[in-house]
């Protein structure tokens, strides 16, 4: 029989620790996510994989916010963000310090997520988009990579916080 391991028996880090702690060098983008709870997520599974921050774009709202909190759980204390007018603000300054821009959308010549071979020597920036359309056109044209989480089924997309779970799951798993 197995026990449910307590919060205590979990061994995870304090906000200081995780502030500390190496991190995997990857940064979430946020292109215009309209739902409070699906920003949330992202800070919450941020945390989870030791990542290097989250960008919070256009009209992606910003900690504090009680929506927000809801679903973080405390990540917004534990993540570094920055807030940007715009996506393409955000992409021209990560560009111009080292990240491979990776948009996850449907696209033409998109590389299946299960395909995508990381660079353990790149830095990545993760752009996910907004609920409704998507990752912006011009957003696409400036990412170095588009890659694509493979579905079968009759839907034509994942909510954006399954999304960014299933990705940053792949892209630590391949570190």
């Amino acid at each position: 029989m197995m026990k449910k391991l307590a919060n205590e028996e979990l061994n995870r880090k304090s906000v200081e620790e995780f502030k500390q702690a190496d991190k995997n060098p990857i940064v979430l983008v946020l292109d215009n996510i309209r739902s409070l709870n699906n920003v949330g997520s992202a800070f919450r599974t941020a945390d989870a994989f030791l990542l290097e921050a989250v960008y919070l774009c256009g009209v992606t709202g910003t900690p504090p916010n009680p929506e927000i909190h809801k679903t973080a759980l405390g990540a917004t204390e534990t993540v570094s963000w920055k807030q940007y007018k715009t996506t393409l603000e955000c992409i021209d300054d990560l560009k111009k310090t080292g990240y491979t821009i990776c948009s996850i959308e449907q696209a033409e010549r998109s590389t299946m997520l299960n395909d995508f071979a990381r660079d353990k020597n790149k830095k990545y920036a993760l752009v996910f988009g907004n609920e409704v359309y998507g990752v912006e056109q011009e957003v696409i044209n400036k990412s170095d990579n588009v890659i694509e989480v493979p579905q079968f089924g009759s839907k034509h997309s994942l909510n954006v916080s399954v999304t960014i779970g299933i990705v940053c799951w792949e892209m630590v798993r391949k570190n």
